[in-house]
């Protein structure tokens, strides 16, 4: 009896650690759904390379933000995955698309905060709800945090608190979902040199110095560090991994 392939959607796919998640969980031999907010073309050439390895792929617009348009999205990708697959229904889904805000609590706007707990708490929780329905008993869900939620650093107080909420999240899913199977982990990088944020932490070198002499592996993170282990979370490896924080930071302020 053959196998049916598994199939991930990754939100935020387009670039940086969406993008290198997306390719590592491809060359695990799933197919791959991408979402991307605005550049469509970055997506379609992250498409092109998923199926140059012999995966398929395609990619789909979303706005994590805007939650009105979540029905028409579960729809479009389902009825899509129903004409192409013979079943409307994925395997992993992983919560990866966001953004940055760096500003002092006493410089935040309530605009702001909105923006980061819509982006990063709301449309995580109610993409995921929206979806449940078709991810397949026995999937799972991953979850990106950040090296925020567990120590402080000026500027971030808003990202690293919402962050630690979806920290939360989490376990709460990992325990609602267990009777379905579906394992729900969250992935906690820690700075990585991508141009998320406008690429900081890739660009200033002071900034890029202080992290490397905080880790003790003695860099920043790239990428690569991450994307892999995302994707080992899409595999039956890691079956027994459930409700977790992993953090992926080489070391950063132990």
């Amino acid at each position: 009896m053959e196998t049916k392939t598994k199939i991930a959607l990754i939100t935020g796919g387009n670039r940086g650690l969406g993008k290198n998640a997306a390719l590592k969980i491809a060359r695990k031999g799933l197919d791959v759904i991408i979402t991307y907010r605005s550049n469509k073309e970055e997506a379609e050439a992250v498409v092109g390379e998923i199926k140059a390895m012999g995966r398929n792929a395609v990619a789909f617009q979303l706005d994590t933000k805007n939650m009105k348009s979540f029905d028409g999205f579960v729809k479009t990708i389902t009825d899509h995955l129903q004409k192409n697959t013979g079943s409307s229904n994925i395997d992993y889904l992983i919560n990866n698309a966001g953004t940055a805000l760096y500003a002092p609590i006493t410089e935040v706007t309530e605009d702001q905060l909105d923006d980061i707990v819509d982006i990063h708490f709301k449309g995580v929780f109610f993409l995921t709800q929206k979806l449940l329905p078709f991810i397949n008993n026995g999937g799972g869900i991953v979850n990106i945090s950040s090296g925020l939620a567990r120590f402080a650093t000026p500027g971030s107080s808003v990202y690293g608190s919402i962050k630690a909420g979806v920290e939360m999240l989490t376990k709460y899913m990992a325990k609602e979902l267990g009777p379905r199977k579906i394992k729900a982990n969250v992935i906690a990088p820690g700075a990585i040199e991508t141009d998320f944020g406008g690429g900081r932490v890739r660009d200033d070198k002071e900034i890029n110095d202080v992290v490397a002499g905080a880790t003790a592996l003695g860099r920043v993170g790239l990428p690569d560090d991450i994307g892999g282990v995302v994707a080992f979370l899409c595999t039956d490896d890691a079956g027994w991994i459930n409700g977790q924080r992993i953090e992926a930071s080489g070391g950063m302020f132990l």
